[in-house]
């Protein structure tokens, strides 16, 4: 199974906001294999820089590399830009997250803002929904 971690569950887990504990589970279920994640390499760049505010560089360094050592990086490529232009969500960054999902074919998006993946065709779920989902196919 491949999934998309949006920007602010990979926050949630470099800062242990919110629901710090299912991030830190679908964490734990990557460095094990169980499950493969990915995150965009053109969110990288707001994860540090939004990390840093609350960790200082140095710590969001270390956090950072700590976290793509598990999720990796989706690369971002032109054709990935002009197909998210032409998709024209309201927020141009989940454009382009979700088209670098496609480009994978993802299993879901997983995310705190469902809505902003609405409508795509790859299922957005929260990370709690995304636990839930992997429960009922492991009985």
């Amino acid at each position: 199974m491949k999934i998309l971690i949006d920007t602010n569950v990979a926050l949630d887990i470099l800062l242990h906001r919110r629901n710090y504990t299912n991030a830190a589970l679908i964490f734990s279920l990557t460095r094990q294999n169980l499950i493969k994640s990915y995150i965009t390499a053109s969110a990288v760049t707001d994860i540090f820089y939004l990390s840093q505010k609350d960790l200082g560089k140095k710590a969001a360094r270390t956090s950072l590399k700590s976290l793509l050592n598990v999720f990796k990086p989706a690369t971002v490529t032109d054709s990935h830009i002009f197909k998210a232009l032409d998709v024209e969500w309201d927020d141009f960054e989940d454009s382009v997250q979700y088209v670098v999902g496609e480009s994978f074919s993802a299993d879901y998006i997983v995310t705190e803002n469902i809505r902003d993946f609405a409508s795509g065709s790859i299922p957005a779920i929260t990370p709690e929904q995304f636990l839930k989902t992997i429960s009922v196919i492991d009985e």
